[in-house]
């Protein structure tokens, strides 16, 4: 990953990326504080949201994916998808969430929603990726990729 240009955000984008996360986790202040340095790091792939040089987003295709880092350091139960043990190994290597290792999903969850994975025995997160189906419906399927991983413990944004 090669990063062509970093700069620090204006006022307007700041606020605008605190209100996409904030849809995310409960008090935004801790994830950006107010007297943060934020800045947007611009790689050939994606665009990295970087507070005081730690990733906490990514933004691909107008849509922006909390960091595993983020995540970790918050307990967050919407837009959450549990898998087997199983499939652990597999989503650590970067491979998209089929529907038959999952084993709960929150029901509000709609085709094209930002999502996280976590595993059934740690409940730690594995992968963030994009609903490819409902909620209901992944609980229910047999076959088929339930989510597209976007970023996944080991990858580029994880050793940044």
């Amino acid at each position: 990953m090669e990063i062509k240009r970093r700069y620090y955000l204006k006022k307007k984008e700041l606020k605008q990326i605190r209100e996409e996360l904030g849809k995310f986790f409960a008090d935004i202040d801790d994830i950006i504080p107010k007297k943060a340095n934020v800045e947007i790091a611009i790689t050939d792939k994606y665009d990295m949201i970087l507070v005081d040089d730690e990733p906490v987003a990514v933004r691909l295709d107008n849509k922006l994916y909390p960091t595993l880092k983020v995540l970790l350091d918050n307990d967050i139960k919407e837009k959450r998808v549990v898998v087997d043990m199983g499939a652990v190994r597999f989503l650590a290597n970067g491979a998209d969430v089929m529907a038959p290792g999952i084993v709960d999903a929150d029901e509000n969850i709609k085709e094209g929603d930002v999502v996280f994975v976590v595993d059934e025995k740690h409940n730690k997160p594995l992968c963030v990726g994009e609903a490819l189906m409902d909620g209901k419906t992944m609980k229910e399927a047999n076959k088929g990729k339930a989510i597209r991983t976007v970023h996944y413990v080991g990858d580029e944004i994880w050793k940044f």
